[in-house]
């Protein structure tokens, strides 16, 4: 990580991910009643039928979510579905100028998708978009200029009804992408965007077990310094290059893509505790991840950690940190796993505390690791055991 005036291109921060799915009831049901999120806008039915979709906006806090699903056959979302499960298909991000964004990308090469789509929303507040190609299979970027609360063209407010975000969801924290292999889209983060090297780690889990097989991933995170803004990405790594979760999920989603988006906290125990009241699943810990984790917080030099380990430990939350700063996250299941329907997709959530840690949690894939080889080798050994006694 190095001291740099950001990528150029006057970006502010993120603007909000556009999300294609094929069931919009089940989404809605999921944001309002299960994540607590309102939604704030829809598509209107003449802007919806030219489109040949419906469109839903859920807002919590500065992050936001449009919903996208086909309402006629061969519209952008229904071809989007005949290729994918359930994902995101564009990345927002807000900028000062349009104009000049539009004018360094053009110099950078970038792949332009539209034209500056200059309108106003129902109110008469301005809002100018254009999208890029990315590397992301068929992911874009869009870049939005617009008035303070304006909504994108077409969109009129709804009654956000009983949700008010009670979970507290503050801003998005990053966003994930998984790959076959990372260097096109990392030379392309920072050719074109101008992005820089924040953080990376490579990891197996022959680190921890060399006889265990096993599985592991190589991630760079890359970051405009001016805006904050920072895109976790992911690869395979060998050996067992094919069993890796990044190998998994380009296969489920038929291409790379968005792997998961982090929503930032205040407190993230009450959240937890709200979202599995709710229905939401989270991916389990390994009861030996707690016990370590003391022994793992004062290698990494963290002694003002302050948090219960067993509310911790019963919520499932995991910390990782070093020199006093630390974090605390929870991963969701994908949804796939969540409704049992291998077309709501691999993409998942993470839910993310930061105190004073601007990393990414490098510690959980090894202590995870360790913990998880650590339980197998107790239970083995406690099968041994068994066996020798039903033996005797």
């Amino acid at each position: 990580m190095t001291d740099s005036k950001g990528s150029g291109l006057g970006i502010v921060g993120y603007d909000s991910y556009e999300f294609v799915v094929a069931d919009a009831e089940r989404s809605r049901r999921f944001y309002t009643e299960m994540m607590d999120v309102p939604e704030v806008a829809r598509l209107d039915p003449r802007a919806a039928a030219e489109r040949g979709e419906d469109a839903f906006i859920f807002t919590a806090g500065k992050a936001q979510c449009v919903c996208v699903t086909p309402r006629e056959r061969g519209s952008a979302a229904d071809s989007w579905l005949k290729r994918h499960p359930d994902g995101v298909r564009t990345v927002g991000l807000r900028v000062r100028d349009i104009e000049h964004t539009r004018r360094v990308l053009g110099e950078r090469d970038a792949t332009f998708c539209t034209d500056v789509l200059d309108r106003a929303d129902q109110d008469g507040r301005p809002h100018r978009s254009f999208d890029i190609a990315t590397p992301i299979g068929e992911v874009r970027f869009r870049f939005v200029e617009r008035a303070a609360g304006a909504l994108p063209p077409g969109f009129s407010p709804t009654d956000p009804g009983t949700a008010k975000n009670a979970n507290g969801f503050q801003i998005i924290d990053h966003i994930t992408s998984n790959f076959l292999t990372l260097e096109p889209h990392v030379t392309w983060l920072r050719d074109v965007m101008g992005f820089e090297e924040y953080w990376r780690v490579h990891f197996h889990t022959a680190d921890i077990n060399r006889d265990s097989g096993g599985s592991g991933l190589a991630s760079k995170v890359m970051w405009d310094a001016e805006s904050g803004i920072k895109l976790a990405n992911n690869e395979p790594v060998t050996p067992n290059y094919e069993a890796s979760q990044i190998y998994t999920y380009v296969e489920a989603n038929n291409g790379p893509g968005v792997q998961h988006v982090a929503f930032h906290v205040p407190v993230i125990g009450p959240s937890v505790e709200n979202l599995r009241r709710t229905g939401i699943e989270f991916l389990d810990t390994p009861a030996t991840y707690y016990d370590m984790l003391p022994e793992r917080l004062a290698r990494q030099k963290v002694t003002n950690f302050t948090e219960n380990i067993d509310e911790l430990k019963r919520l499932g939350i995991l910390v990782d940190g070093d020199n006093d700063r630390y974090l605390l996250q929870i991963f969701m299941v994908e949804g796939g796993l969540l409704y049992d329907d291998s077309s709501a997709g691999p993409f998942f959530y993470e839910v993310i505390q930061r105190k004073g840690s601007r990393g990414f949690g490098e510690g959980n894939f090894r202590a995870l690791f360790e913990s998880i080889e650590r339980d197998q080798l107790q239970r083995q050994a406690a099968e041994r055991q068994l066996g020798a006694g039903a033996g005797s």
